[in-house]
């Protein structure tokens, strides 16, 4: 099975959109300032395992559970709104005390390998070879790293002020995405604006 390196940019392509490392940049200040720090290495190693997990066993996965991908989805959902209403509000629901802070959970999963990552390596792996999507995880995985760790430059580019008016924006937007995820993936319709 050869490998497309036209293939492996759209796949690359595509998981980047998702992803969004760099849309998340606000999000991740946040995180970090109240966790404490962020494990660049560890949160891009658990997202990447994450990816290459549902990319090999998929939704064989999710089966062992008993969960389909729309509830995986929702589920996603949920922890997303949750943040939202922390950047929005100043209000904590999660308490990062744990080893680590932040890194695994939001920041590994869902910020990064969140429900939108894992159902598009699924849909992409009806489309392209395993090791095209594999190449452009591992290339998305190697932005992400970057990304996180030069945080610590945006933030003091940034300033408290900055970083305060992203947050409430981000939160607002992130907000808006948990939303559209979660009626995407319960059937819900909404009535269309006038």
């Amino acid at each position: 099975m050869g490998i497309e390196f036209i293939n492996v940019i759209s796949v690359f392509v595509v998981l980047f959109a998702v992803i969004d490392i760099t849309g998340g940049v606000p999000i991740i200040i946040d995180l970090k300032q109240k966790s404490g720090k962020i494990e660049s290495g560890k949160a891009t190693l658990v997202a990447f395992g994450i990816m290459l997990a549902f990319l090999f066993a998929g939704e064989k996965l999710l089966g062992l559970f008993g969960v389909d991908i729309a509830s995986f989805a929702i589920a996603g959902a949920i922890v997303m709104f949750l943040m939202a209403l922390e950047m929005i509000m100043g209000k904590d629901f999660f308490h990062y005390d744990t080893p680590g802070g932040a890194s695994i959970v939001p920041i590994a999963f869902p910020l990064i390998a969140g429900a939108g990552t894992i159902t598009s390596i699924l849909s992409l792996a009806s489309q392209y070879s395993t090791l095209e999507i594999a190449i452009a995880i591992v290339m998305n995985m190697i932005i992400v790293y970057i990304v996180l760790r030069m945080t610590k430059h945006v933030e003091k580019l940034l300033g408290e002020a900055g970083i305060f008016i992203l947050r409430k924006i981000f939160g607002v937007v992130l907000l808006a995405i948990s939303i559209k995820l979660f009626i995407a993936n319960t059937g819900i319709q909404l009535p269309h604006a006038i």
